[in-house]
């Protein structure tokens, strides 16, 4: 794994998150974007909309970066979660396809 600077569809993501953006967030996905939430699978921007409403940006949460890695064709993101919902540390990993994220893995 080769530690790299944070890539700027994941700093725009980050961002979003922390001001509680839903359409920001969901303008950093691919049309057909997956969010994978420790094997519960999400898919297109209703679905992430649906999940996120109730458990992501809609927890009223907060994601302070650790570390961002490259792992193969993957970002992997350590990260600090803090909402209403889950609190703790979490690994975030992205698939990026186009500048955008065509999947996000949650796991940890």
């Amino acid at each position: 794994m080769t530690t790299i600077e944070t890539p700027e569809i994941l700093t725009r993501f980050v961002d979003a998150v922390n001001r509680g953006d839903t359409e920001g967030f969901l303008a950093c996905f691919t049309e057909d974007g997956v969010v994978n939430d420790w094997g519960r699978p999400f898919h297109g921007h209703d679905g992430i909309r649906r999940w996120s409403d109730g458990e992501f940006i809609g927890a009223k949460g907060k994601l302070t970066v650790q570390s961002t890695a490259l792992h193969g064709n993957t970002v992997v993101m350590k990260a600090n979660w803090a909402s209403r919902v889950f609190t703790g540390d979490s690994v975030f990993t992205f698939t990026l396809s186009g500048g955008r994220i065509r999947e996000m893995k949650i796991t940890e």
